[in-house]
């Protein structure tokens, strides 16, 4: 969808940056940031100036030309996001763009390096510093809005499907929100195993692009009991179900596990009704919050497991073999990132709306400057 042409921006307010290394010389340039200035609706994210600092031992500097817009931040926003340090603090946990400089010791990067960047937040820079060890080389051929649209979706989706739900052959898989990122991410990891049947729930209108994707039921979640509908087409269930809504979703998706099945829980989605937090639905969304004993587990024959990549950041080596095959399988032109729509920084609101609202297919991207008309929207 792309987007209309936005009224100019105001300058930029600036707002501290990193402190400029001690000994003399010229002050590091200003670069644009989006700042969250408190939590709230869409206009909290705000265009800002910030002063930059070379990087210190053992990072990288990285001119930044394309970033992830993922559910977590639309939730941390809300102050619904625990792994956010509090306002004013700029979001962002995934990036893509060019090494621009190297702290001391840094060996196994160079400048020009092409690079994808994973972070905790504060990704939604023009220019960031981060450690080496965050950043991955791009495969040959991949764009940077692809780039950006790689880490925190396809990691999720490998890892949820592979390490916890250790999908095989001729098994059958539930995909919540399946035109969303991860969801999109997930539909293609499931393709590359043989004979695996895909269910993906997505409102009407999303139906036919996820068909030609590989969805073999999709449903429209909207206006019919997906439960009810699973069970029509197999009476047993499905052998793992991706759970990012929470609440009563999770107790749907436990009892439509067949026996040695596994529920995967990696969100809260259900939180999110509005702009702003909604105390009515967070206390209904806790209230149907899905709880069960490991003797319950143990006589159904079923696993529950619950998976945040927010706090994984510490597990490099582990995440650093995920991208590996994640590139790996992009090379061999089995995985692709689909691009639902690129914004400009001066767009953050509209690319958040775009999120939240679900209008979205692929993944949203945001970048620093206005792209050019034919890149709005990327033909996938």
């Amino acid at each position: 969808m792309s987007a209309e042409p936005a009224p100019a921006p105001a300058a930029p307010e600036p707002v501290p940056g990193p402190e400029p290394p001690a000994g003399g010389g010229e002050p590091p340039a200003e670069h644009r940031a989006l700042v969250l200035t408190g939590f709230g609706g869409y206009d909290k994210v705000k265009v800002q100036a910030r002063r930059g600092a070379e990087p210190r031992p053992g990072e990288v500097s990285v001119t930044v030309r394309a970033c992830g817009l993922n559910f977590a931040d639309l939730m941390a926003r809300q102050g619904l996001y625990d792994r956010l340090p509090p306002p004013p603090v700029c979001p962002g946990m995934e990036c893509a763009g060019t090494v621009r400089a190297l702290g001391d010791g840094v060996r196994d990067r160079q400048v020009g390096d092409k690079v994808m960047v994973l972070a905790r937040s504060g990704l939604w820079q023009e220019v960031v510093n981060v450690p080496a060890s965050h950043t991955f080389p791009m495969p040959e051929g991949m764009s940077f809005e692809e780039a950006a649209a790689l880490l925190v979706n396809y990691i999720t989706a490998y890892m949820i499907l592979f390490d916890f739900g250790n999908l095989r052959p001729n098994q059958s898989v539930l995909i919540h929100m399946a035109a969303g990122g991860v969801g999109t991410a997930a539909i293609q990891l499931c393709k590359t195993v043989e004979n695996v049947t895909i269910f993906g729930t997505a409102s009407a209108s999303k139906h036919e692009s996820l068909k030609e994707g590989g969805v073999a039921h999709p449903i429209d979640y909207r206006t019919m009991d997906y439960a009810e509908e699973v069970r029509k087409i197999s009476p047993k269930g499905v052998d793992i179900v991706l759970d990012p809504l929470g609440g009563s979703d999770t107790s749907k998706a436990f009892n439509l596990l067949k026996p040695m099945g596994k529920l995967i829980t990696y969100g809260v989605a259900n939180l999110l009704t509005g702009q702003k937090k909604n105390l009515m639905a967070m206390a209904k969304t806790w209230w149907n919050q899905f709880s069960i004993t490991a003797l319950q587990l143990l006589h159904q024959n079923k696993a529950v497991c619950g998976y945040h990549l927010g706090y994984m950041d510490e597990e490099v080596e582990l995440l650093r073999s995920v991208v590996a095959k994640l590139v790996n399988l992009y090379s061999q032109g089995k995985i692709k990132p689909k691009i639902d729509s690129v914004w400009p920084f001066d767009q953050v609101a509209e690319a958040m709306k775009q999120m939240q609202e679900k209008k979205n297919v692929g993944k949203v991207i945001l970048v620093p400057e206005a792209p050019k008309e034919e890149s709005k929207k990327a033909e996938n």
